[in-house]
């Protein structure tokens, strides 16, 4: 059974017009319901997790800035949400929402979380709406349970991993792979273990044949025990925080290619939903939607 992470915490209030389309984290599940791809008993609502989870990836200055919102005012203002008591709370019910998808997904060889992919939170900063790295304390988690060894992440988000390539610089059990827009925040890159930058305007096709003539060589070499694959939406040409020329059909044949390879090679992937910001939320819903659609096509 496909198993999905959500809490109503995902949804958090924001001043009128902000960018960020919070609803979708509403809006998302009660599609998902409405047309029969998932029901009641696919959703498990996380809660919080012991820090020391958290602090096997972030600093302990830096995480209890957070917690007692003693963040310098710079520091805080670089995350792009205002900074409170709920929002670092719900970062961290997502941080658990991810570790508890990726032991289902060692269950069931797939599982997601409606939220997650806050690929831009470093070791000790926040970045663009990123806090906590939700597949990094994952992955480690993993890892300390003894339960894999070697992890690829597959970032496909429009926007560099440049949080991910960070934390796991010099780890050779975690492999980073980013591919994403070159002209695209964040304007100065990290250096994953591979990093693809596109250019603008780049096409269903041109982006499906980089992708396929590299992220099966890519398994085949690390011969990852796990994979976190991070399906960010914002690839789309409407995206307005995206600079990319793809479809929502050239997205979810990505989707498909990447779910369809973990399965070939029978490799357990957990997926974080990533960025998305379309100016019509429903083609934010349709997009992020049909990878839920192909996990139960092709796991279930």
């Amino acid at each position: 059974m496909l198993k999905i992470a959500f809490h109503p915490i995902y949804k958090h209030p924001l001043p009128k017009g902000h960018r960020f389309p919070m609803e979708k984290y509403e809006l998302l599940p009660q599609q998902l319901r409405h047309e029969g791809t998932c029901h009641d008993n696919n959703f498990f609502e996380p809660n919080k997790p012991n820090d020391k989870y958290i602090l096997a990836i972030h600093s302990p200055e830096y995480y209890y800035d957070l917690v007692n919102i003693t963040l310098d005012q710079r520091a805080a203002r670089k995350i792009g949400f205002p900074l409170s008591e709920v929002l670092v709370e719900r970062e961290v019910i997502i941080a658990d929402g991810t570790m508890k998808a990726s032991k289902y997904a060692l269950k069931h060889g797939i599982a997601m979380n409606i939220a997650g992919g806050t690929h831009h939170a470093y070791t000790n900063h926040s970045e663009a709406f990123c806090l906590l790295n939700d597949q990094a304390i994952g992955a480690r988690y993993l890892q300390q349970k003894g339960l894999v060894k070697k992890i690829l992440i597959v970032d496909l988000d429009v926007h560099q991993g440049n949080g991910t390539a960070e934390i796991f610089q010099n780890n050779d059990t975690v492999f980073t792979f980013s591919m994403h827009g070159k002209g695209n925040y964040p304007f100065k890159k990290e250096q994953s273990d591979l990093d693809i930058a596109l250019e603008n305007d780049t096409d269903d096709k041109t982006y499906l044949e980089l992708l396929k003539n590299t992220l099966p060589r890519l398994i085949e070499e690390q011969e990852p025990d796990f994979i976190y694959y991070l399906c960010g939406v914002d690839v789309i040409a409407s995206d307005k925080l995206g600079k990319l020329g793809m479809s929502i059909d050239g997205c979810k044949e990505r989707d498909r290619f990447v779910l369809g390879l973990c399965k070939t090679y029978n490799i357990p992937v957990m997926c974080s939903m990533g960025g998305g910001y379309s100016p019509d939320i429903k083609t934010i819903v349709e997009a992020h939607a049909n990878t839920f659609r192909l996990a139960q096509d092709i796991f279930f």
